[in-house]
């Protein structure tokens, strides 16, 4: 298998992320720091998520024309800058970032936020703008990068104002950049579930994402509303009219009571959604959790859910996709053995001998592999 491929646990796993950065528990606890966000790398000890977007690059241009990270009680511009900049020096970071990147964590940066700055004028701007970003987190060069040598994995797009303007040209313009990179880049976005969003539909229907992170709360699709919760329509949307038919839905949730207006509800009813998304919707990828200070401070709510995921009940309401065209996928050979229970009941295990296209899938050490392109004699890696 190539490195084009995204893999996803079978039978009782699915992808797991939390956001990091704004310490969302410390902001309602002002009294009890000890359980405000800590270190990025000590979020990274387990296997309970896969994903870490750091949130947030919250001002697009700022003094001396650079951005703004803010990242609450861990790096601001109140820790320091680079000269000429209001762009905080967080350097220092470096070595969690590695350390959560060695134990195999995707981590990425989310651009914008609710109170964000994140705007372009032009597609022109926006360009520009990638190449900054390209140059001070990800695979390019400066010598104002804020996380000096640690390279990012991606970028996430939590747009929650403004407009649409220029987004569709910065992700290519990031695309373009990645795709001669040694390493395999991501992007993605979190749009809020009424559908289509208001900021970010028109960017999703004009260029390709890897995941897509729905905010199922503070409206009324939210996850404790069973009648409107309309998962169905963004998979129906991820299937017929994503430019990446491979795109990935997760189930954004609050980790807790205050870490939303409204919206949260206990592990069991997330993890028995999660399992009827699994077993209905093909673009359910996982559960995406706002934050990591909240999952923690309420008790390993993460832990939780993941452990719902694997043996809640099911149960509850269950939700009809939209009909749609489905695509057949074909391979050249098929291999003979297949699983016969779980979530990959049915799909063959991967073969060397095998060509496989894209979008084709196979299993490999329990795991279920959705290929990204065509692939000939890869090697397997689980990393």
């Amino acid at each position: 298998m190539s490195r084009g491929l995204i893999i996803y646990v079978c039978a009782t796993g699915s992808k797991s992320l939390r956001y990091w950065g704004q310490n969302s528990y410390g902001a309602t606890h002002g009294n009890d720091p000890a359980n405000w966000q800590r270190a990025l790398s000590t979020y990274c000890q387990d296997d309970v998520i896969n994903t870490i977007p750091l949130a947030f690059l919250n001002v697009f241009f700022s003094v001396g024309g650079q951005p703004e990270i803010n990242f609450a009680n861990i790096c601001s511009s109140n820790s320091g800058v680079f000269p000429g900049t209001n762009l905080a020096n967080c350097q220092f970071m470096a070595a969690d970032i590695q350390a959560c990147q060695a134990r195999g964590k995707i981590v990425t940066l989310s651009l914008g936020g609710a109170t964000g700055a994140a705007t372009f004028s032009s597609d022109a701007q926006a360009q520009t703008f990638a190449d900054t970003i390209w140059n001070l987190f990800l695979g390019g060069s400066s010598s104002t990068r804020p996380f000096g040598n640690a390279v990012l994995d991606g970028i996430d797009l939590d747009i929650e104002g403004g407009g649409s303007t220029g987004f569709a040209a910065f992700v290519n313009r990031i695309r373009s950049h990645a795709s001669g990179a040694s390493k395999r880049y991501y992007v993605t976005a979190a749009p809020q579930c009424p559908f289509p969003d208001a900021f970010l539909g028109p960017v999703l229907n004009a260029v390709g994402f890897d995941a897509v992170y729905v905010q199922f709360y503070n409206n009324f699709c939210s996850n404790a509303n069973p009648s409107s919760w309309n998962f169905a329509t963004w998979d129906n949307w991820a299937r017929t009219v994503s430019p990446n038919r491979n795109v990935k839905i997760y189930i954004g949730a609050p980790a807790s009571t205050t870490a939303a207006g409204s919206g949260f509800v206990d592990a069991t009813t997330l993890g028995n959604l999660a399992r009827q998304a699994r077993s209905q919707f093909p673009s359910f990828g996982g559960i995406m959790l706002w934050d990591a200070s909240q999952a923690y401070a309420n008790g390993r709510y993460d832990i939780a859910v993941k452990n719902a995921m694997g043996s809640g009940s099911g149960g509850g309401t269950t939700f009809t996709p939209p009909p749609t065209t489905t695509q057949q996928q074909t391979t050249t050979q098929q291999p003979t053995t297949t699983p016969t229970s779980g979530s990959c009941a049915g799909v063959s295990s991967w073969s060397s001998n095998v060509a496989y296209n894209g979008g084709s899938k196979v299993t490999f050490n329990g795991h279920l592999w959705i290929n990204q392109w065509w692939s000939f004699n890869g090697k397997a890696d689980l990393n």
